[in-house]
């Protein structure tokens, strides 16, 4: 799968390309991301994007030549890519949406900065907004990586056992918590791991864990159990 990131701060994911499975996934080719600078398409000896805004108000905006001429040459190599633009405005990232964006083969994610886009790039390029919460970031890269690593947990082989996001919190059949999980030692400062996790009776831990997180989930999110009933999926 392939990530396009469209940035003014490239070198933000610097680091984060470099860390855990997301630089394992890049390493075995199962991931690839790729960043483009917005300023490359400024068209003008100050690499200039941004500008005051018509009618007043604080702040810049984020010009709409740039930015949409960026993505056209994007959209030039294969596959296409679905374009997302990071947003508060936009729908809420949560797991259902994560599911539906991993099934693309690329994505491209622009990272809003100052005011954010002229309205003329959604009018254009017609992008799906996403949020990754209310509340307002600096600017989008934050998001985009949430989105990222997010998504390449469902491209297969990228966490080596298939079962490993699929009992995730939120990927379970009713979009519910995910159960407790335990580790050596068997006995911590007066705590000790539930002997059922201990027998090898798998089909009873199966059972104990489906427990457990419909416990979980009706003390931390009974919404997500109501929706469930309903016959509802959380909206993305």
């Amino acid at each position: 799968m392939r990530f396009d990131v469209v940035t003014l701060f490239p070198q933000m994911f610097d680091g984060y390309l470099q860390q855990s499975l997301l630089a394992k996934a890049i390493q075995r080719q199962l991931i690839s991301v790729h960043l483009a600078n917005l300023r490359d398409w400024s068209g003008d000896k100050h690499q200039s994007v941004d500008d005051r805004p018509f009618g007043g108000g604080p702040g810049m905006v984020i010009m709409a030549p740039p930015v949409v001429e960026c993505v056209e040459a994007l959209q030039h190599e294969q596959p296409p890519g679905h374009v997302l633009l990071l947003s508060p405005q936009g729908n809420r990232l949560d797991q259902p949406c994560v599911e539906r964006l991993a099934e693309h083969p690329r994505l491209i994610l622009l990272c809003g900065r100052y005011e954010g886009f002229d309205q003329r790039v959604v009018d254009i390029l017609q992008p799906e907004e996403i949020s990754v919460g209310d509340y307002v970031l600096n600017g989008g890269e934050v998001a985009a990586m949430v989105v990222i690593d997010a998504v390449i947990r469902l491209v297969p082989d990228v966490l080596g056992h298939e079962d490993s996001s699929r009992d995730d919190s939120f990927s379970r059949g009713d979009r519910g918590l995910e159960h407790s999980q335990y580790t050596r030692p068997r006995e911590y400062r007066g705590f000790s791991v539930p002997e059922i996790l201990l027998t090898g009776n798998h089909s009873a831990i199966a059972r104990w864990r489906e427990e457990q997180a419909e416990q979980r989930t009706r003390e931390r999110r009974a919404d997500l159990l109501e929706d469930g009933e309903r016959g509802i999926t959380p909206r993305s």
